[in-house]
């Protein structure tokens, strides 16, 4: 069986699509919860610490290679019918739902959480700079996390229907 450009692309589209909704996903159920039961400063040093890490080539690749390479799938099946559309839905959905969703939220909230000199706060001050911080944060990752899974689902419903009339060609 040879594989062509298209079906390369799509594979490592869907792939860099799913690592994105798991990172998401194992963040939502292991991470919150276990930061849920740290103290104030040390939930805060953690983000940003972690705010810090997450910017690392293998997390961009995967970040932005999943809409970039969904894209590029999305323009070569064009005119292929239901295909075309379940890849454009997965595309957009991705592009706004966990792209547009962290840059526009999550992103800002990290920056604003970057800028604070934490030794400089009291205990009261500290758990009203998290709750300020962490509410919005977690929500806003639910959001991206549901709409990356949505995603992660459309390209795989694209890949199960492109495999499905090429077998039937």
């Amino acid at each position: 069986m040879e594989l062509s450009t298209k079906q390369i692309t799509l594979f490592i589209g869907v792939l860099l699509t799913g690592l994105s909704a798991g990172l998401f996903y194992a963040w939502a159920v292991s991470v919150i919860p276990g930061t849920r039961r740290i103290t104030d400063l040390a939930y805060l040093e953690t983000m940003q610490s972690i705010n810090k890490a997450i910017i690392n080539p293998a997390f961009m690749i995967i970040f932005f290679g999943s809409v970039v390479l969904l894209g590029i799938s999305t323009a070569q099946h064009y005119q292929s019918g239901i295909i075309f559309w379940v890849l454009l839905a997965a595309t957009v959905t991705y592009l706004i739902g966990t792209i547009g969703v962290t840059g526009m939220g999550n992103v800002p909230l990290n920056d604003a959480l970057e800028a604070l000199k934490l030794d400089k706060f009291s205990l009261k001050e500290l758990a009203i700079i998290r709750r300020e911080y962490e509410t919005p944060w977690n929500r806003l990752h639910m959001i991206r996390t549901v709409f990356s899974v949505l995603s992660f689902a459309l390209a795989l419903v694209a890949v199960f229907m492109n495999s499905k009339s090429n077998f039937n060609q």
